[in-house]
């Protein structure tokens, strides 16, 4: 394994982590800025307010994208364990 193929497969790496962690960070994301903007409507000034929705909303997200997260770290981990064996 060459230097280009290291390089190649930590730049594949990088885009498989993104890829799995996009959408539970964009729910938290959006919730974040939803409690916020509500907070600044109502002016509710509550620091615990943003926790429990956004814990919610996370969860949730894990249990409807883990499928998506598993098959999308399985397929790169057999492709990791692929060139570990041709390899050598």
């Amino acid at each position: 394994m060459n230097g280009a193929e290291v390089l190649d497969l930590a730049r594949e790496g990088l885009w498989t982590l993104i890829i799995v962690a996009a959408p539970v960070m964009l729910v938290g994301l959006l919730v974040g800025v939803i409690i916020a903007l509500f907070q600044a409507l109502t002016q509710i000034q509550e620091m615990t307010l943003v926790f429990v929705p956004k814990i919610i909303a996370i969860f949730v997200t894990l249990l409807v994208a883990l499928p998506f997260m598993g098959q999308t770290l399985a397929a790169f981990t057999n492709r990791i364990a692929d060139l570990i064996i041709a390899s050598g």
